[in-house]
Order: C-alpha cells, then sequence, then structure tokens
C-alpha cells in the first residue's frame, strides 16, 4: 500500500478545535491576542509560527505537536505485524476509508472491522489465506465504513454482524454489544470501549494475541489529530483520554483514515492529547 498521508492538516486542527469549543474568530483572536487577519492567515495555511503557538494554546492544544504538524516534521511509523492483521483503504468520494482483517493463525478464524467502500481487496485476502470469518464488527454507521457491507457479508455468511448498542448498523440480523463485551477469535480476544463523541455510539476494538496490541478507533482518533464533533466534543476528548490513551503505550491505533500509528507517538506528537 502506498504511504497513506494524515488525515488531517494544522488548519483542519484548528478548525476542529475552534468548533468543538464553540469559539469564534473574533473571541479566539482576542484571547490569543493576535490581530484577525494573522488568524485568517494561519486558518488558510500560512505557517506564522508565534501565532499558531498563540492560537493553540487557546485552543487547549500542544503548541509544540500543533506547530510541528504544519511544518509537517512528524510522520508516524507502526510496528509490523508478521501475520494475522491486513489494512485496506479505498476511495470514498473525495477521501479514502481504512478497515481492518484480523486471524488467528492456527484456527483460521478470522474478524473483520469496518467495510470500507469497497470489499474486493478484502474479500479476496479473505479467500487467499483461507480464512473462517466469524465477525463483522462495526466502528461507527457512517456510510464510507459501511457501504460494502452488504457484498462483504454475502461473502461471509457465517459471520455474525456487530455494533455497539448505542448506534446499531442497519443490516438484517446484526446484533448489538454494550461496552467492555468480550469475543474471541482463536487465541485473539477482542474487547470494546465506547469512545462516542464523533458519534453516537463510536466504538474501539482493543485487539490482543498479535506482535502488538492493537486499538481498531474508527474515527475517535487520527495520526495527529481525530474526527470532528460539533456537539459532543468534550465527551469525544474525555472518552479518548480516559478509554484509548490508558491503554499500553506500545498498542498500535488502526484509525479509520489516514496511516497507522502508535500510543506513543500519538501522545507526543497528537495536538488534541500531547502535553
Amino acid at each position: 500500500m502506498a504511504r497513506l498521508p494524515l488525515e488531517d492538516n494544522f488548519t483542519d486542527v484548528i478548525a476542529k478545535a475552534q468548533r468543538g469549543l464553540k469559539i469564534t474568530d473574533e473571541q479566539l483572536a482576542k484571547r490569543a491576542e493576535v490581530s484577525l487577519e494573522d488568524l485568517a492567515a494561519i486558518q488558510s495555511g500560512q505557517l506564522l509560527d508565534a501565532v499558531i503557538r498563540r492560537v493553540a494554546r487557546h485552543l487547549k492544544l500542544s503548541a509544540n505537536a500543533l506547530e510541528d504538524l504544519a511544518h509537517k516534521r512528524f510522520y508516524p511509523a507502526a510496528p509490523v505485524f508478521p501475520r494475522g492483521f491486513a489494512m485496506f483503504n479505498t476511495p470514498c468520494g473525495d477521501m479514502t476509508v481504512n478497515n481492518y482483517l484480523v486471524w488467528d493463525a492456527r484456527s483460521r478464524f478470522a474478524a473483520v472491522f469496518d467495510t470500507g467502500a469497497n470489499a474486493e481487496a478484502l474479500i479476496a485476502t479473505i479467500e487467499a489465506e483461507d480464512l473462517d470469518v466469524r465477525h463483522i464488527f462495526i466502528t461507527h454507521t457512517h456510510e464510507d465504513h459501511i457501504a460494502a457491507l452488504p457484498a462483504l457479508a454475502a461473502a461471509c455468511p457465517r459471520a455474525e454482524v456487530w455494533s455497539g448498542e448505542r448506534e446499531p448498523v442497519d443490516h438484517p440480523g446484526a446484533k448489538t454489544f454494550a461496552e467492555n463485551a468480550h469475543f474471541h477469535v482463536g487465541e485473539i480476544a477482542i474487547k470494546t470501549l465506547f469512545t462516542w463523541g464523533h458519534s453516537p455510539g463510536m466504538t474501539t476494538y482493543f485487539v490482543t494475541g498479535l506482535s502488538w496490541p492493537l486499538a481498531i478507533v474508527g474515527d475517535s482518533l487520527f495520526s495527529c489529530s481525530m474526527g470532528g464533533s460539533l456537539t459532543n466534543y468534550a465527551d469525544q476528548l474525555r472518552n479518548n483520554n480516559e478509554k484509548i490513551f490508558t491503554l499500553p503505550r506500545n498498542s498500535v491505533i488502526a484509525p479509520g483514515h489516514g496511516p497507522l500509528t502508535t500510543l506513543a507517538n500519538e501522545k507526543q506528537h497528537n495536538p488534541f492529547f500531547a502535553r
């Protein structure tokens, strides 16, 4: 797979934080003691470091991480899974979306997380690896993450479709779970964590039994950013902090958009969470 660009640039991060905190341009300029012209300049992508740093502090963002993002100084390096894990990235309109396949090498039992916009490569991998897909897990029901669910479910008739009880997926026979539900795929264990905010029932799946602990986070978190929320921004920050950022530091983060990363990377480089 080609190197995926980060989902958001520094202007996206500023916009998400500003919308989430419901701060107008006039309020932000006054609090940060910058001119409206300079605020507009960084919002349009100009690299005015002093302004970026002042604005970051008043949006409760890490000034160092935001400045690094603006200058493209960081790109995440994630550990390699020698077996039992595959990532897929499919175009959906003017963006791309990720979904994931996890399997137990001995039993060949497998689980899929989200479907992407097209499941052809995923289904081909399932067939090539001779996998028995037992579960299709949905992080949230935004169209780009479930567009290929009918095709995938038809190709994997033994698989149960699951989503969190806060956001049921509209699919015949689909089931829901409560938070902290546990599933097993051979020797692989999967725990559900509700990290809602971007959507009403956003779910993170914490997977153990592979080479690295793995958190499949949907749009809860991206490398150097997170999904936006107009109505539940504070809840999203709290859920991410309490449920994702307390996972083992070497956890691989598998987001709904953009490249794989690690929790250690995000603790240092994500403007929303770095300190």
